[in-house]
Order: structure tokens, then C-alpha cells, then sequence
């Protein structure tokens, strides 16, 4: 855990902790390279302006991230958090010296079994930005997993699907990938999979998952992992085109920290 790449004081952290305003990517690392490391630094300096008026130095974030990872040989997953320490909780107008928090995880290496979800109304605050208040995807995810289910898919009021806690969704429709347009959470896994393989974006709806053939949900730590059933809507196997995913996703090559 650093902070602008030196070991973190802890009392550092009890603004982010408190006040939960700022923004972060997390990214796998794989022998010192990250795919879509471009884009995770887009987004970072993006949603950076977005919530604190102020552009980060790319060059910086990637040292901290080299730093932070620097001694692992296989795969870790680096989350970079991005918050000013000195946020005054009635004034966050004043927020303007944003520092970065490099944290890692260790990397899941065996593939992962189809997901069973269930789905909850629910709309992400500023979708378009990835910020660090969760309770309310942890909450859903909670209730879901207290359900019997592992994850949840989010409806807007009307049932047409956005994203999941931590994930995007694709659905395989007739060896196409359609990408649900309801605002969500662009994800770095599912941009990298759409330059591979373009796919259409339009409304779906929960009530229509049985028209298609699979559905798979797409994020950095994970890459792409098949949906078993989402509610009452069942796929006994996988469609041949979500391995071809997963293999052209594995050819994307990573980027050099």
C-alpha cells in the first residue's frame, strides 16, 4: 500500500475512509504489463477532472504502479485510488490536490465457473465515473448472494439491464455481441473486447434474455467469464463465439509499465 509511491500513514487514509469521495481503476498486472493500460490511465485522468477539477501526470501513476508491483513475477491486480487527503466534508468544493493510492491483490489464475445471477433495480450515481462509493452495488451484491445467487445484474425501472456490481455484460445473439445501452460503467474489458470485436449497442430488456444463445460479464481481474442464468433464464452450455472471445481477448497484448 503507497501513497504517491512511499509506505501510506494510515492517518492519511481516514478522509477516504469518512468521507468516500474519489475515483480508481484497478488493473491486472501480468508480468509487468497491463492490457488496456492506456485506457485505464484515460479513465483515471478523466474522472480525475470530472471530480476534482485537476489533470493527473500519467507518468507518475505508472510509476507508482510499477513501484507498488515491483517483485511479483506472476499476475497481481493493482487498484489506483485517486483522493485528497485534506477533503473538508463541509466544503468539497475545496478538494484540488488529488494523491494516488496504489494497493495490490493477488490475481485469480484458474478459470472461474459460469455465474448464477439475479437481478435488482438499481442506478449507479455518475455512472460515467468510477468512484469509489460502493455500498450501494455491495449492498445488491449482499442481498443477492443471501438470495442463493453469487451476483447481481442491474435493471433500471422498466427492466432493461445496465451492468452488474462490478462488470459489464455482453449477450451473444446469432454469433453477434450485443452490449446493453442503459448508462452504466464503461468498462476497460468490455472497450478492448468491442475494438476486437465491434458488436452492436441497444436496449435490452430482462424480459427478452431468452432469445439469446449465451451471456458472458467482462472486467480486468476476471477478463471474460460465461453467465449460467440470470433468474429463470437458463443456458445448459456455452456458445463456440465465447471462446472465441476469451481467445482474442488472450491476444490482446499488454502494455509496458
Amino acid at each position: 500500500m503507497l501513497l504517491n509511491g512511499k509506505p501510506v500513514d494510515l492517518d492519511q487514509l481516514k478522509v477516504l475512509g469518512l468521507t468516500n469521495y474519489g475515483h480508481f481503476t484497478s488493473m491486472r498486472v501480468d508480468a509487468g504489463r497491463v492490457r488496456g493500460l492506456t485506457l485505464h490511465l484515460d479513465r483515471l485522468t478523466r474522472d480525475c477532472r470530472a471530480l476534482f477539477g485537476v489533470d493527473l501526470d500519467r507518468d507518475e501513476i505508472r510509476n507508482h504502479v510499477r513501484q507498488a508491483v515491483d517483485g511479483f513475477a506472476g499476475s497481481i491486480v493493482a487498484r489506483v485510488t485517486v483522493f485528497d487527503p485534506e477533503l473538508d466534508l463541509g466544503h468539497p468544493a475545496s478538494a484540488s490536490n488529488p494523491q494516488v493510492l496504489v494497493t495490490t491483490r493477488s490475481a485469480a489464475s484458474a478459470p472461474s465457473p459460469p455465474l448464477v445471477l439475479t437481478t435488482r433495480s438499481y442506478e449507479r450515481d455518475v455512472p460515467g465515473v468510477k468512484h469509489v462509493g460502493l455500498f450501494g452495488t455491495m449492498y445488491h451484491r449482499r442481498q443477492a448472494q443471501i438470495g442463493g445467487f453469487e451476483d447481481v445484474l442491474f435493471t433500471d425501472a422498466e427492466g432493461y439491464i445496465s451492468e452488474g456490481a462490478t462488470w459489464n455484460i455482453g449477450l451473444i445473439e446469432g454469433g453477434e455481441v450485443v452490449w446493453p445501452a442503459a448508462p452504466a460503467l464503461p468498462g476497460i474489458t468490455m472497450e478492448l473486447i468491442r475494438r476486437e470485436r465491434a458488436g452492436v449497442s441497444r436496449q435490452v430488456n430482462v424480459a427478452d434474455l431468452g432469445q439469446y444463445v449465451g451471456a458472458f460479464v467482462t472486467n480486468a481481474a476476471i477478463g471474460v467469464r460465461s453467465i449460467a442464468s440470470v433468474d429463470e433464464t437458463r443456458w445448459t452450455s456455452e456458445d463456440a463465439i465465447l471462446e472465441q472471445i476469451r481467445k482474442e481477448y488472450g491476444a490482446i497484448p499488454g502494455e509496458p509499465l
